[in-house]
């Protein structure tokens, strides 16, 4: 692995590691995240970070059994990849994402799983589904922006598919703002779009997704932050305060 190592995060080191994309064990998101994974874990979440040889993190994957993914998927015993980033771009391209895949299809081999799966988009906060065809995974399913990309470890199994999220849309009237602790960016969108609503009249009904149950039912693809306007999905990820206000000035 060219000097590069794993470390497996636990309940009981994670104040020692953080989260790769969250390490101020001080701050709210941080406490957040945390109390997300600690039950997650139970259910089989498992994160893996990736260090190189001077010790600095550089990459890591996070995945779980996919009937406890935190996405619209039905993939009965498979293992679901639910979040895989590389912080640097000299880190990027150069195999380390496939050491990542590999890392997870090792874990689900172990656990006499079907195969691993995982979401892909071309847009935001997302995987290209190019890594994943370089290793082997094959598409079977789309919905709107969203791939759903599948490795098997036995081609006779049954494949995995999307949940119709756009289904849940029109009872959602009004404005609202859907999202979960998976990501630990949520927080402070959240909060900033709260105060943006605020600063102009608009109710906003913020609604936290506290299962994968909830997740799998959200209206959105990326499961995990839905903003809709009268049954309409204007953002399925992250975004800022500038974005919002821009938003407003169009539905407005």
């Amino acid at each position: 692995m060219n000097n590069l190592k794993f470390v497996d995060v636990t309940p009981e080191n994670v104040n020692e590691h953080g989260f790769f994309c969250v390490k101020n064990i001080k701050s709210k998101e941080f406490e957040m995240k945390k109390e997300w994974f600690k039950k997650s874990y139970t259910e089989g979440l498992r994160i893996k970070i990736m260090v190189n040889k001077a010790g600095k993190q550089i990459g890591y994957i996070e995945f779980v059994p996919s009937e406890y993914a935190w996405r619209p998927i039905e993939a009965q015993g498979f293992m679901f990849i639910q979040c895989l980033f590389m912080y640097s771009k000299k880190d990027k391209n150069i195999g380390n994402e496939s050491l990542l895949i590999k890392a997870c299809e090792e874990e689900a081999k172990k656990l006499k799983m079907k195969g691993i799966c995982t979401m892909t988009s071309k847009g935001t906060f997302i995987a290209d589904k190019r890594l994943f065809e370089k290793n082997g995974f094959t598409q079977t399913d789309k919905l709107e922006r969203f791939e759903l990309m599948v490795k098997k470890f036995n081609l006779t199994v049954e494949d995995p598919k999307l949940i119709d999220w756009t289904k849940n849309r029109e009872k959602y009237q009004g404005w609202h703002l859907l999202y979960a602790d998976q990501c630990p960016w949520h927080h402070k969108s959240v909060e900033a779009l709260q105060e943006v609503a605020t600063e102009n009249n608009v109710t906003l009904t913020i609604t936290k997704l506290n299962s994968s149950k909830d997740a799998k039912n959200s209206p959105s693809g990326f499961g995990t932050f839905s903003l809709l306007h009268n049954g309409k999905l204007l953002e399925d990820h992250y975004l800022s305060a500038t974005r919002f206000k821009n938003i407003l000035k169009k539905e407005l």
